[in-house]
């Protein structure tokens, strides 16, 4: 039998107009346990500013965003214990010749150096580069990719490119494309076997 929606569940609706439905029912039913976590590699934080956007612009969707600087971090980060009930976002952009950023690097080479199955994990990626350097185009979030790939990590969606180039803003377009991609990444996790939904 279905329960009563309690009144605080209609205040909710009312305040925050723009949370959709079934994300405040969630909420409030106990299923609603998933969280993003969104690690940044950047040099000047433009990266750093597309993770803020994000996590003001998402938060409804997930039960917490939480932003990390890559600059401690190792391949413990992607441990089974913390990737249980999160999805992982890399939000990077690009250095040098086609370089991960200096703050990356050292969770970047971690994952050759320290190598161990990540099929638990479950991320997207958000690459920032510049179309005028065509052959290292947003390299520094592919190399991730192509790395936790190689270890069984499972990317969920395509490799999401914003060109500096283009005069968008990669806050505003970074912001846009995760509400869509983690509509479909908690859809896909929602699966069994979730395969279906990987690339």
């Amino acid at each position: 039998m279905k329960q009563p929606r309690p009144a605080f569940k209609r205040v909710a609706l009312k305040i925050f107009g723009l949370i959709k439905y079934q994300a405040i029912d969630c909420m409030f039913s106990g299923d609603f346990l998933m969280k993003l976590k969104i690690l940044v590699g950047t040099m000047s934080s433009t990266a750093d500013y597309v993770a803020q956007a994000i996590q003001m612009g998402c938060a409804d969707l997930v039960s917490g965003v939480e932003i990390e600087l890559m600059d401690t971090l190792d391949i413990g980060v992607f441990d089974a214990a913390n990737a249980e009930d999160a999805l992982y976002l890399i939000c990077t952009s690009t250095y040098g010749s086609g370089d991960v950023p200096d703050n990356a690097r050292a969770l970047y080479e971690s994952l050759a150096a320290q190598p161990q199955f990540l099929g638990h994990v479950r991320y997207g990626v958000i690459a920032l580069g510049d179309s005028t350097y065509r052959q290292t185009f947003c390299f520094g979030g592919k190399q991730f990719d192509e790395r936790l790939q190689d270890l069984g990590a499972r990317r969920i969606g395509d490799v999401w490119c914003h060109d500096a180039s283009s005069g968008t803003l990669p806050e505003t377009e970074g912001a846009e494309w995760c509400r869509q991609w983690l509509t479909s990444a908690l859809a896909c996790v929602g699966h069994s076997p979730a395969t279906a939904c990987l690339n």
